[in-house]
């Protein structure tokens, strides 16, 4: 057994021989038993105090600590709190899993029934690390080496309980540890298992919720890949009947280039809020403007026009906005139904259709074509939609490779953080200048050095998921789900690479090398490589650094507690509201629930555990501490989640898989750990073979889940039953309130402009400050993307559109009382919805629910609240608006757009009645025919529209049939025109 001296590198006085020694043992010094009490008494002591502070100041600060009480619909709401101290306590206590899942969503009951599936799994091994591991270690353990080693404060209680040291005459106490790895292993596959099954369970609850049955995305399908022969909405059609043949005959939207659309508009965005932020410092006193004006520097971009030189900041910026929004309304009006994009969707009458389909093309991709379920529209990353395979495929490898460069070239900095700032002792052992200064304010720099090292690495840890979550974007990513699933992944690669192989091995592998080069100087290679005993050395750094993992876990408590009290949101708040100059979007903003990251929530819970599983026979401890860890945090976060988070973009728990793959994960890589701790305690390769079945098994239980489960908790069904009544009538018409229009448009298209806001007290100067005025009749509506065209309305001229209304009424600014700095006033506003509203559905409002009057996703009609329904920005929530059944604002702001389509035809004579009325995406297969005919004046029908029916039959499935009813037959090349026959009895 080689020779472990602790603390080894105190005698040595060269500032390099002392930075090699602190490299070969990082840990020297971080624990003793002093240290495990008063970090346990620290955490514990100060998580109740946080919890106490919260209490007292919960019923006073309902927009912090309840603000879903205030804001969520009826049914949304969560249980009323009374106002004493600890009245939080019950509702939170008696809340079960079924009330969490109508009140927070089941992506909130998934991430909760994961924390208490991991507080379970933990108390259970807790039991068996305390009842059996450590009087192993205990009994295993060469006492007398212990005992005649200088451990120091106590530490040797703490080695005696790792299987560091064992005695070579006990090496059958290790026996133990092999059975632990199985029990290990059987516990954790029972509870993913038994988890599996209720996550399933839920799942199908989902499916059955009339918020599932009445949405949109949920008959819906998304065709990705398309050919250029198939670039129309009958080209669809088609690729679907290739994949399955359905009853019903869906309705297709092919995508369409909206150019630089989206560009723009997020450059609109910026330049609203720049000026925003500009006019909220000049403002901050009204009564006494500030001398000068503020300036600025044009960007790069537009100093051509503008010049190098400081310009008027105000100026400077409502011209860009100016600039920016007529090119919009220039460009909205460009679009075309032409210029088709390779993706498209497909909305069934039935869910059962779409996910029949959805689960034939899982190996099927006709035509190269890729067809999958329809996410959320909200969900949706739509300049991903376009890219082909190649293109992603690029993106995807070049994004893998920079984030594996990323986490190699984090490897240096860890282990510095790790050595010296995490331990100001060994940055003063090798730097005689701080030296003097940190043996002379030692008390100081102790403060600093618990400050410094959590900081710095939280501050990290922030910056992390954005990094990742642009490169996700940027590698191709189609939804944002699918981006948080990558982003949780990639997380926890590098937690588990950086933060503990990395960390917890670097000074083995080192020791190791410098030990082999020491003794082939006297030795053979080979010799010098036996003696250099790796296993054992491995074992002794897993036992010693599994002492700073225990003091890590122990203070997680505080980051839990600290999050309850939300500590960070309000001292930044505070230090806006008090220093800085925030604008009234920024303050209502802060009112806003905040959405729950669960991308950084999952990637921590995955990474306690693993940690946990990999040091649960080196060090029994982690045991219990991580079960306490996640009891309490249960708790805490069942309140956030009830009251105060919401879920940004629900998944309907889609993250579990990715759970369950990574625990599996964890458990095979703990018993590679528990491997290599029997071998480096001498316990011969004949223990090690029997870890190893453990392995197995729990790859046999994920392949198990994976074929039993997997499906059910992605399709409503796997096949459907088709309707012989339906199949056997030619013409067989079916009831308008069965159709579903497939609306699936880009936001870019019909999302209302964001309106610069200043704070009302500012009102009387804004005249002063303003030298221009923006006419709101230069630009156009896109009232061509809604179900009905409506020119906007005055809100102070009654029965007057917006181009009556006196020019003093066209403000190009929107002025805020404080009494409205509340989101309660501007939750339905495209701006506020997308960022903090989710997807509507906690207000009542989901994105796409589909209305029962005309059938059509609400996103198309207007339902941004208090903007009108045809008008491109978004008016003030001080004037009340009226809504018409339709859902369509009749009152609102003035339009800085014109009130006719861009789809509208220029020729109204009554013989194109019947074409008028159905949107941007005609089933009359608009792609070759009557480009430009848009919305429809209200009050009018199709001839369709007046039956309330549609026609289809067998004709569409019979060789030598007249084609897709309702839709025109394709033009071929030679000015041929065929059927539907063509491409199926033909071929």
């Amino acid at each position: 057994m080689a020779n472990y001296q602790p603390n080894g590198c105190s005698g040595i006085a060269d500032g390099t021989d002392q930075l090699l020694c602190r490299i070969q043992d990082p840990y020297s010094g971080t624990f003793h038993a002093d240290a495990f009490w008063a970090a346990l008494g620290t955490s514990i002591a100060v998580m109740i105090l946080i919890t106490l502070a919260f209490s007292l100041m919960r019923p006073r600060n309902n927009i912090v600590y309840a603000p879903k009480v205030k804001y969520a619909d009826e049914k949304h709401a969560p249980p009323k709190i009374g106002k004493g101290i600890f009245e939080w306590v019950g509702p939170v206590f008696r809340a079960k899993e079924s009330l969490l899942v109508e009140k927070t969503g089941l992506d909130a009951a998934v991430f909760l029934r994961f924390t208490k599936m991991l507080r379970n799994i933990f108390l259970i091994l807790s039991l068996l690390g305390i009842a059996v591991l450590i009087p192993a270690n205990v009994i295993g353990a060469d006492k007398n080496y212990v005992n005649a080693t200088n451990f120091k404060g106590g530490q040797s209680y703490f080695v005696k309980m790792t299987p560091s040291y064992p005695d070579p005459k006990r090496h059958g106490t290790l026996w133990v540890h092999v059975v632990a790895a199985w029990a290990i292993d059987m516990v954790v596959a029972f509870f993913l298992w038994r988890n599996y099954g209720s996550v399933v369970r839920l799942r199908r609850q989902y499916f059955d919720s009339p918020e599932y049955l009445m949405s949109l995305h949920s008959r819906t399908l998304l065709v990705t890949d398309i050919p250029p022969a198939d670039r129309t909405d009958e080209g669809i059609l088609r690729l679907a009947d290739q994949v399955e043949h359905t009853a019903g005959l869906p309705r297709a939207a092919i995508g369409r280039n909206v150019k630089v659309l989206p560009d723009m508009i997020e450059e609109h965005d910026e330049a609203v809020r720049e000026l925003e932020s500009v006019l909220a410092k000049y403002l901050k006193n009204p009564d006494k403007l500030p001398t000068k004006r503020p300036t600025m520097r044009p960007s790069k971009k537009y100093r051509v026009n503008n010049g190098s030189d400081s310009v008027d900041a105000i100026d400077y910026l409502t011209g860009r906005i100016r600039e920016l929004e007529t090119e919009i309304g220039h460009v909205r009006e460009s679009i075309d139904k032409r210029n088709a994009m390779p993706f498209g969707f497909a909305s069934y009458d039935r869910i059962e259709d779409a996910h029949t389909v959805a689960f034939a093309a899982r190996n099927k991709h006709p035509q190269g074509t890729t067809i999958r379920l329809a996410p959320k529209p909200n969900d949706l990353i739509w300049r991903n939609l376009p890219l082909s395979k190649k293109q992603r495929g690029w993106r995807r490898f070049w994004n893998n490779f920079w984030i594996a460069m990323l986490t190699l070239v984090w490897i240096a900095p860890n282990a510095l953080i790790a050595i010296f700032i995490a331990n100001l002792s060994n940055l003063a052992a090798i730097w005689p200048g701080f030296k003097s200064t940190y043996e002379t304010h030692q008390k100081f720099w102790s403060a600093v050095q618990g400050i410094a090292s959590p900081a710095l690495t939280s501050l990290i840890y922030l910056i992390l998921p954005i990094i990742f979550r642009r490169m996700s974007i940027r590698s191709g990513d189609a939804t944002k789900t699918s981006r948080e699933r990558h982003v949780t992944t990639k997380l926890y690669n590098f937690f588990v690479f950086n933060n503990l192989i990395v960390f917890s091995v670097f000074s083995v592998i080192y020791q190791f090398v410098v030990a082999v080069v020491s003794n082939s100087k006297i030795e053979g290679a080979w010799e010098a490589v036996v003696k250099a005993n790796f296993f054992w050395r491995l074992s002794s750094s897993l036992s010693t650094s599994s002492y700073f993992w225990v003091i890590w876990l122990l203070q997680r408590q505080l980051g839990a507690a600290a999050d309850l009290a939300q500590i960070i949101n309000l001292i930044w708040t505070w230090f806006c509201r008090t220093f800085m100059a925030p604008t009234p979007r920024q303050e209502i903003e802060w009112t806003a629930p905040p959405p729950f990251d669960y991308a950084v929530y999952y990637n921590y819970f995955l990474f306690y555990a693993t940690v946990a599983l990999c040091f649960s026979t080196l060090q029994p401890l982690v045991l219990p501490i991580t079960a306490l860890y996640f009891a309490i945090d249960l708790w805490l976060k069942k309140y956030l989640l009830l009251y105060v988070l919401i879920t940004k973009t629900e998944s309907g728990g889609q993250f579990w898989r990715i759970l369950f793959n990574r625990m599996v994960f964890a458990v095979c890589l703990a018993n590679v750990v528990m491997g290599l701790v029997i071998r480096g305690a001498d316990g011969g390769w004949f223990k090690v073979f029997f870890v190893i079945p453990p392995a197995f098994l729990m790859l046999g239980v994920k392949y198990y889940c994976s074929i039993t489960f997997d499906d059910q908790m992605k399709y409503f069904t796997k096949a459907t039953l088709k309707d012989p009544e339906t199949l056997a009538e030619p013409g067989k018409k079916v009831r308008k309130n069965d159709r579903i229009a497939s609306r699936f448009g880009h936001p870019a298209l019909y999302k209302p402009l964001m309106t610069p806001m200043v704070h009302a007290k500012a009102r009387h100067v804004l005249s002063q400050i303003y030298r221009g005025r923006l006419d709101n009749s230069d630009n156009v509506s896109v009232a061509g993307y809604s179900d009905i065209a409506m020119d906007p309305m005055s809100q102070k001229h009654p029965g007057k559109t917006a181009h009556f209304a006196p020019p003093a009424q066209r403000e190009m600014f929107e002025v805020v009382p404080e009494a409205k700095l509340d989101f309660q006033h501007f939750m339905n506003r495209a701006e506020f919805a997308e960022a903090l509203g989710g997807n509507g559905e906690l207000y009542g409002r989901p994105d796409d629910l589909i209305s029962e009057r005309s059938s059509t996703p609400r996103s198309f009609l207007g339902r941004h609240g208090s903007g009108s329904g045809n008008s491109s920005r978004a008016s003030s929530p001080g004037a009340a608006s009226e809504r018409s059944a339709y859902g369509h604002q009749r009152a609102g702001s003035g339009s800085p757009y014109r009130s006719e389509s861009p789809y509208r035809s220029r020729d109204h004579s009554q013989g194109d009645l019947g074409q008028r009325g159905r949107g941007m995406y005609q089933m009359d297969n608009d792609s070759q025919n009557r480009l430009l005919h848009g919305a429809q004046p209200l009050g009018q029908a199709t001839p369709d529209e007046e039956v309330g029916r549609e026609a289809y039959g067998l004709d569409r499935w019979r060789t030598g049939g007249s084609g897709y009813v309702g839709l025109p037959a394709r033009e071929t090349d030679d000015g041929g025109i065929t059927g539907y026959d063509y491409y199926r009895g033909r071929r």
